[in-house]
């Protein structure tokens, strides 16, 4: 009998676990399976044909969720009786919680008895900690892509839970990156590269390129320096647009082939928190984590729970990269950060110490793809435990 998956994912990121894990699904059961659900581009090549365009669901912040909440409370309703009209041998909901749990819980009302798959722990070690225990009513597993997480959950009274690997771990352009990085020999003397990288989406861009803008000004008249800036292709305008007047030009590169060509140059880089600080660690890249929040975050601040908002300094368990967020973003002090971290210091080889350890906490015995997947085809293939 063809088993059937629902698959939900609410942002670029949860698409590409999804279509890894799909694919491995796909390898494991001979293509004796069906898909149906809400993805990207992925997993749309791995053949899932998405319910609605995903990026309505791909909200960050708590202004633009009660902006788009309309909008979100009818892909939530849409997605709920597409699945349960379907009736999936399993659900895989992927990150986005505010999504995604939504669905989930509804479908569960629907459904009794479905198998519920969570791909990515929600940040219950960060922020509402008294998630963990709500999820055991409608999740039956948690597939979890950092090393703690799994200890957390349990101890938070959260359903069973599995570290599976994170996907950048065994990625071939990371490997690459991180292979050619530690070999790369830069001539004492010569200009620096500088990876300026302000995140992908508009309001991170907005609020940081113009404290990027300052630093690669000072770091400028402090000595020879490159500035390579990628971004993804959406992005790309909005990018040429507000660095036409810097007087110290970006070269800017678009799309993956481009980054991963940046990272193999670079001394050093000035990033975002998010997503991005993984793959700079992974590859051997020392890092500044910069970030401003909005409004609403900074109203908050005092109930987020965890010691540091860098993925690559939980993972180690110390401070691998310096972070610097709202007040404190200032261009002479980044600008000195990079050029420690630049050139032949302690400093950068602290930090390229902590990527190692980065690298090696992240190690798992098979990739995340395919640790996924076996879980949740054992969970689909049985009856899931009464909730």
């Amino acid at each position: 009998m063809t088993l059937k998956i629902a698959v939900i994912a609410g942002e670029s990121s949860g698409d590409l676990l999804g279509a890894g894990m799909v694919a491995e699904i796909k390898r494991l059961t001979g293509g004796d399976v069906e898909f149906m659900g809400v993805g990207g581009p992925a997993l749309a090549a791995e053949g899932l044909v998405s319910l609605f365009d995903f990026s309505d669901t791909a909200i960050m912040g708590i202004s633009a969720v009660l902006t788009r909440l309309p909008t979100l409370i009818k892909r939530i309703n849409q997605t709920v009786s597409a699945v349960a009209a379907a009736r999936p041998d399993a659900l895989v909901i992927i990150d986005s919680p505010g999504f995604t749990h939504r669905v989930a819980k509804k479908v569960c009302k629907q459904i009794p008895g479905l198998p519920v798959i969570q791909y990515v722990c929600p940040t219950v070690w960060a922020w509402k900690p008294y998630r963990a225990k709500r999820m055991v009513a409608y999740v039956d597993h948690v597939l979890a892509i950092l090393p703690f997480e799994p200890e957390v959950m349990e101890r938070l009274g959260g359903p069973p839970t599995t570290y599976v690997g994170h996907r950048l771990r065994t990625l071939p352009d990371v490997l690459e990156a991180r292979s050619h990085n530690a070999s790369r020999i830069v001539p004492a003397g010569s200009a620096r590269t500088i990876l300026l990288l302000p995140g992908s989406r508009v309001t991170e861009i907005s609020r940081l390129l113009p404290i990027f803008r300052e630093t690669a000004e000072f770091l400028s008249s402090r000595g020879q320096y490159r500035f390579i800036m990628p971004t993804v292709p959406h992005q790309e305008t909005r990018v040429r647009e507000m660095t036409a007047d810097w007087p110290v030009k970006p070269e800017i590169v678009v799309g993956e082939t481009g980054k991963w060509e940046a990272f193999r140059q670079a001394d050093a880089a000035l990033a975002a928190a998010g997503t991005v600080l993984f793959e700079l660690a992974l590859t051997g890249i020392p890092a500044i984590a910069t970030y401003k929040t909005d409004i609403f975050i900074r109203m908050i601040m005092s109930r987020i729970k965890t010691w540091s908002g860098a993925l690559p300094n939980l993972i180690a368990d110390y401070p691998v990269f310096p972070e610097f967020y709202d007040q404190f973003l200032r261009p002479q002090m980044l600008g000195r950060w990079l050029e420690r971290l630049s050139r032949d210091t302690p400093q950068r080889a602290a930090v390229l110490a902590g990527c190692q350890t980065v690298f090696e906490n992240l190690a798992t015995e098979k990739p995340a793809s395919e640790h996924a997947a076996e879980i949740v085809l054992n969970l689909a293939q049985r009856k899931s435990p009464a909730r």
